[in-house]
């Protein structure tokens, strides 16, 4: 199959260096890479193992509530806050 294909230039060194290194030509490279490319990105994506949280005792709460933002303030800095 014949197409035009344009790359970018960071693609056209990296291309150019691989063939010098190879020496092969261009149609062998372009197609091996393509080749790679493909199989990993038409792969299923790897399999993530579930990540747990494992809780720890704090100790009780020495609040009442956390409902009154200033009366949390005043119990933690004294009633002198403001």
């Amino acid at each position: 199959m014949r197409t035009t294909l344009s790359l970018d230039d960071d693609v056209a060194a990296l291309l150019a260096r691989v063939r010098k290194a190879r020496k092969a030509g261009l149609k062998q490279i372009v197609n091996e890479a393509l080749r790679s490319g493909l199989r990993v990105m038409a792969a299923p994506p790897a399999k993530r193992s579930a990540f747990h949280t494992r809780p720890v005792a704090l100790g009780r709460c020495f609040l009442p509530e956390f409902d009154d933002v200033s009366g949390v303030i005043a119990f933690l800095e004294g009633e002198q806050h403001k």
